[in-house]
């Protein structure tokens, strides 16, 4: 569950843009990568919109669960072959209601309804906690070093194109790909941490047709992941993508005596969306569980 919230709030920096528009002209083939972001940002409303959004929300449904892969037909090297029915998960995957809020700088907050239960992931720019009751688990725990390092890298609400430089990101063009059936603009980042992402924009409206997402671990070995964006919806002046699809990519060259079975694409949502709502600051920090009175 927690790496599904991990992709959520990963997702969510570049979810905003300006609708497709229809009669674009085809991009040039020659231009730079600072001219296609530039046309990014543009395409996605400005600089200067950007600029003036501080603080985003959304609600939504996230999929979760269902039989997503079949049980491992064999061992893996040195361990002992252990099958789980796939019967104890239901076929299809459950919608769970979620909402994320973000403000800058760099701070999330998700909540998911799960059994009635609320998980809780929020990140403060420099502290993360999580609650998650899925697992049993009804304490608030810290980020582990790496989901604080996840969560540190991951982009603000307007993505990682705009402001890049200030940012002290690099954007180099890593040529060009085929993005169903649209080509697109395969851009090379590198962020200040030294850390590479892939972003591919496509040649005709200069929007995000899909990004690099978090790698999600299975079976103990970590899987490369990407993001699509679908059904764009206006909201106050800017365009939104309703549903986000995460698919988790298999391994290309898979350990011996692995079979790395495909994942089905995982959905979320989006249901209601705003721009510069205002946001109470502790919202933000250490989340706090009521708990019942004792002897009474």
């Amino acid at each position: 569950m927690l790496p599904k919230l991990a992709a959520l709030s990963f997702a969510f920096a570049l979810t905003v843009s300006i609708a497709r528009a229809a009669d674009i002209a085809p991009a040039r083939a020659n231009l730079s990568a600072a001219e296609i972001v530039n046309k990014n940002v543009e395409a996605r409303g400005g600089l200067q919109a950007w600029r003036a959004v501080q603080t985003m929300s959304m609600e939504g449904r996230l999929g979760v669960g269902g039989n997503q892969r079949t049980t491992l037909s064999e061992p893996l090297p040195g361990k002992p072959l252990a099958k789980i029915p796939t019967d104890l998960r239901p076929k299809e995957e459950v919608q769970l209601p979620f909402s994320i809020e973000v403000k800058r700088p760099g701070k999330q907050r998700i909540e998911l309804l799960f059994n009635g239960k609320k998980a809780l992931q929020v990140f403060d720019g420099v502290n993360g906690w999580k609650l998650r009751p899925f697992l049993n688990r009804i304490e608030i725990e810290p980020f582990t070093a790496d989901e604080l390092k996840a969560a540190s890298m991951q982009a603000d609400l307007d993505g990682y194109l705009v402001d890049y430089s200030s940012k002290g990101t690099r954007v180099d063009l890593d040529g060009t790909e085929k993005v169903e059936d649209h080509d697109t603009y395969r851009l090379k980042l590198t962020l200040k941490s030294g850390k590479e992402v892939h972003v591919w924009i496509d040649a005709q409206t200069f929007l995000e047709a899909k990004i690099e997402g978090l790698p999600r671990k299975l079976d103990g070995i970590e899987h490369p992941v990407e993001v699509y964006y679908r059904d764009y919806r206006p909201v106050s002046g800017l365009q939104i993508p309703f549903v986000l699809e995460t698919r988790v990519l298999p391994l290309a060259n898979p350990v011996k005596g692995f079979r790395d079975t495909p994942v089905p694409a995982e959905r979320i949502t989006i249901q209601k969306v705003l721009v510069n709502p205002k946001l109470d600051e502790s919202s933000f920090s250490k989340p706090e569980i009521a708990t019942a009175s004792k002897g009474h």
